[in-house]
């Protein structure tokens, strides 16, 4: 989770895909926070992307730096528990949306996350930053070798 998350600094700007219904929604986030080994996403519960992940929390984030892009697919987990403290250690939300926000927004993570090689391995694809992606398990296994 590491090298994602530095990717995803790096990159600055990353979009998160979500689903409304039967269409699909995709928003630039700039935030980005590591905690106890997950990779962390805040949004104000008011807005439309914590009301998606709330009712379908399937979710896809996509970024594009140096000439790589990345994308990581995964099902949302909301922990509010977490919440607080990734507020409190990030100075950008802090200064952006003052004191006693935490309570306005909502911390999640992508669970179920695997690496994925884009050119098969069994293909003589490489295990290096360039050909691999992060899926989810299910996505992973259906995928097999294509």
């Amino acid at each position: 989770m590491k090298r994602v998350y530095d990717f995803l600094k790096k990159a600055e700007v990353y979009y998160l895909a979500t689903v409304e219904g039967d269409q699909p929604r995709v928003r630039p986030f700039g935030t980005i926070n590591e905690f106890e080994g997950k990779l962390y996403i805040q949004t104000e519960r008011s807005k439309p992307t914590s009301h998606q992940l709330a009712e379908n929390p399937k979710a896809e984030i996509c970024a594009f730096t140096g000439g790589e892009w990345i994308r990581i697919r995964g099902k949302a987990v909301f922990d509010f528990d977490a919440n607080e403290r990734i507020f409190q250690e990030n100075e950008f939300l802090r200064n952006k949306y003052g004191p006693g926000t935490p309570l306005t927004h909502a911390a999640f993570y992508l669970e179920e996350m695997e690496a994925d090689h884009i050119t098969p391995w069994c293909e003589g694809g490489k295990t290096v930053v360039e050909n691999c992606q992060m899926l989810c398990k299910e996505h992973n296994r259906r995928k097999s070798n294509k």
